[in-house]
């Protein structure tokens, strides 16, 4: 018996959201479309150059998880806050999707993190991130019995840029395999591709991840090409299954030597694509963790981050269950 369908570890962000122009971001140095981890002093640099912002609980497998529980999905969720005003609101906010979240949070310095995330008129996001207290998540912050009841354990790229993460991920993966459960990862970013290259190979070559998930920029810089097809070979060979997401143009899965492409749907208005491959990850594996299709799996998750794209934001903010249904999904 397993007691949740997808639990997700990540770095648990408050995202700090504000429009701006182009030359905002070439002002203040920022790279477009990246997710740029800075400093304090930069954090509240950038922080008093934003104009009016919203602030939203983020973190790339914190809205996977939010997408899984709005899917009618049993969700859980590791990561480290800290106890102040940012980290109530990351808790709050989690919880009251239907996650369960219990990790303890630091008493101490430093604060709860946060993602000063600019939109530009092109729905498109630039990240600044702030990581504080997700730096100090480690392998005691892992929950033995949820990883042993939990379908599928997805993390985030991004975990390797804090150190004792890794030691956590290799734990929860060791349970999780012993329990007969599956590991899944998203690439994250295509610089967190080229920070961490060998080392995401070989969770996948070793066999500690079984699901890869990525969109085509990230595969293409996993295996240093420019073709395409090439490095979705690679994928298929390198793991269990892959989930490509390929923006407007859909997705496409390959599990050994099976291919599922599927387009997506048009969109009346790309608003900000915060989250969206989160978002395709929820709905991806809710449809797998629920014995689906991949061409229905991958229909999901095409929905799913049509409708975050849709909305200032990262988590759904209508029922992704009664969106699924009204398409004949579910």
């Amino acid at each position: 018996m397993t007691k949740y369908d997808v639990l997700t570890i990540g770095n648990a962000i408050v995202d700090i959201i504000a429009r701006c122009d182009d030359s905002f971001l070439v002002e203040n140095g920022i790279i477009k479309g990246a997710m740029n981890l800075i400093d304090t002093d930069r954090a509240e640099l950038l922080y008093s150059r934003m104009g009016p912002a919203v602030e939203a609980s983020g973190g790339s497998a914190g809205n996977t998880a939010a997408g899984v529980a709005s899917l009618g999905g049993r969700a859980a969720y590791f990561g480290k806050i800290a106890s102040d005003q940012l980290g109530d609101i990351f808790t709050h906010d989690i919880r009251a999707q239907g996650v369960y979240f219990q990790t303890k949070p630091l008493e101490s310095l430093p604060p709860t993190a946060r993602s000063m995330i600019f939109v530009t008129e092109d729905g498109e996001r630039s990240m600044n991130t702030y990581l504080g207290a997700c730096v100090e998540l480690g392998p005691e912050d892992v929950e033995e019995d949820v990883v042993a009841q939990a379908k599928v354990t997805y993390f985030e790229g991004y975990l390797w840029d804090p150190p004792r993460a890794k030691d956590a991920i290799r734990e929860a993966a060791r349970i999780a395999h012993a329990n007969g459960r599956e590991m899944a990862m998203t690439l994250s970013d295509s610089f967190c591709v080229h920070r961490y290259r060998d080392e995401f190979l070989d969770l996948m070559r070793s066999g500690t991840v079984d699901i890869v998930f990525a969109n085509r920029q990230e595969a293409l810089a996993l295996y240093e090409t420019e073709d395409f097809d090439a490095a979705l070979t690679a994928l298929a060979k390198d793991c269990k299954l892959a989930a490509v997401t390929l923006s407007e143009e859909g997705s496409v899965v390959v599990r050994g030597d099976e291919c599922v492409r599927v387009w997506a749907k048009a969109v009346e208005q790309v608003v900000d694509t915060t989250g969206a491959g989160d978002l395709y990850a929820a709905g991806f594996l809710h449809g797998y963790t629920q014995g689906r299709s991949l061409e229905i799996c991958s229909k999901l998750g095409n929905l799913a981050a049509g409708i975050v794209i849709g909305q200032i934001g990262p988590r759904p903010m209508i029922s992704l269950a009664a969106a699924a249904k009204e398409a004949g999904l579910v």
